[in-house]
């Protein structure tokens, strides 16, 4: 069976999002909007402020790290995904896409800013996925307290002090199992959260076994113990 990856509509929209995405100049563009991203991450911002700030930008996965996110979602036949941080929906398309593959389900997306949230959903129909994808506006910490059960993977790609918090959100909710993949790992920025959520993965009572993935800034893999 051809992969839905690889179908025209799915590859045409990913295409278009990457190609534009590649042609930003990330740390100009959130200077234009006024966030200092080379120094220390951004805290006197609350979530809501970097989202309006950021709205035109896009910050998703790299082409390679969506494809490892396809694989691993298709490697546990994952059904309930949970994603945090939509942007223009560049990651959800990757994972729906494994979704289909493995047989249908949902990816439930949640994405604080309005006008991210109404392109997203455009890209979602234009690759042919809307009906595998339960986008919820406003914030994660909210907005992904209702969830069915069990959840087979979990991406955390949101504003990097908010990771941590979101698992907490979502970690009675995943299944043994199930993997739970973090972005952007490596970034210099925010290296305070990322330790903090590094401790409570690599706790030997935590419950996880992870590792580290050079792919793009960083992947980290963690999976869920019984």
């Amino acid at each position: 069976m051809p992969s839905t990856l690889r179908s025209d509509a799915v590859a045409s929209t990913l295409n278009h999002l990457l190609a534009t995405e590649e042609k930003q100049d990330l740390v100009a563009a959130f200077a234009e909007a006024g966030v200092d991203m080379a120094g220390d991450y951004p805290v006197e911002l609350s979530a809501a402020e970097l989202a309006e700030r950021t709205k035109d930008i896009i910050m998703s996965v790299s082409r390679e790290g969506g494809d490892l996110l396809y694989l691993l979602a298709r490697a546990v036949g994952a059904r309930t995904v949970v994603e945090f941080g939509t942007s223009f929906g560049i990651s959800t398309l990757y994972l729906a896409s494994a979704v289909r593959d493995n047989g249908g389900g949902r990816v439930i997306t949640t994405e604080l800013q309005q006008d991210k949230a109404r392109s997203a959903r455009e890209n979602f129909a234009a690759a042919g996925l809307a009906d595998l994808i339960d986008l919820r506006l406003g914030d994660a910490r909210e907005t992904l307290r209702d969830l069915p059960g069990p959840v087979d993977l979990l991406l955390l790609d949101g504003w990097l002090d908010l990771r941590l918090p979101i698992l907490d959100v979502v970690e009675p909710r995943l299944r043994p199992g199930a993997l739970v993949i973090v972005d952007d790992i490596d970034l210099d920025i925010g290296r305070g959260f990322y330790q903090d959520f590094l401790d409570r993965i690599n706790d030997p009572a935590g419950g996880y076994l992870s590792m580290r993935l050079p792919v793009h800034q960083g992947v980290q893999v963690c999976l869920k113990l019984g």
